[in-house]
């Protein structure tokens, strides 16, 4: 996972309008491409790409309720000599022993949660998985991840992957 440091200063630029967060825009922002920004720290070093859902809709037994969620963001971060590792926020805390499902075209994979350490994170269960989704992004249009949170919530937020080739290059480029 990413720094605090820098996933806060990531999670602040894109909270903002474009105005604002232009205005407000650290070194670490680096690139934007389309639907995807890119983002790098030097220390230590990694460089991730981030975006967030276009669309999310919150249920609870099969009805649309409204919710207070925080920031949603899903990564890839790339350090020195590794390859992209996978994470999802859904902006709540999952319910425990729960997983989120991905479907990237009509392609689905599992990823894991840690009610424990990390409650409001999810990702893939190994770093083969992660080069999968990985894989499966580069050639896919739409991400839709579908969680549950720990009030019951069924949550179903869907990333553009726009920008996102482009902006994995950009990211795995700078942290070599």
């Amino acid at each position: 996972m990413t720094s605090l440091f820098g996933r806060l200063l990531c999670v602040a630029a894109l909270a903002m309008p474009p105005s604002t967060a232009l205005a407000q825009e650290s070194t670490n922002l680096v690139a934007t491409m389309t639907d995807w920004s890119v983002f790098t720290e030097e220390s230590p070093k990694e460089c991730w790409g981030v975006s967030k859902p276009k669309e999310t809709v919150n249920s609870r037994d099969g009805q649309p309720v409204s919710v207070r969620r925080g920031d949603i963001l899903f990564f890839v971060t790339f350090r020195p000599g590794k390859p992209g590792e996978i994470s999802f926020t859904g902006g709540y805390p999952f319910a425990k022993g729960s997983t989120v499902e991905l479907t990237i075209d009509g392609q689905s994979f599992v990823l894991v949660t840690d009610s424990e350490t990390n409650p409001e994170w999810a990702w893939p269960g190994s770093p083969e998985d992660d080069a999968a989704v990985l894989a499966a992004m580069k050639a896919g249009t739409t991400a839709v991840l579908t969680g549950r949170s720990g009030k019951g919530t069924q949550t179903k937020d869907t990333i553009s992957l726009r920008g996102f080739t482009a902006a994995m290059t950009d990211a795995e480029t700078r942290c070599k």
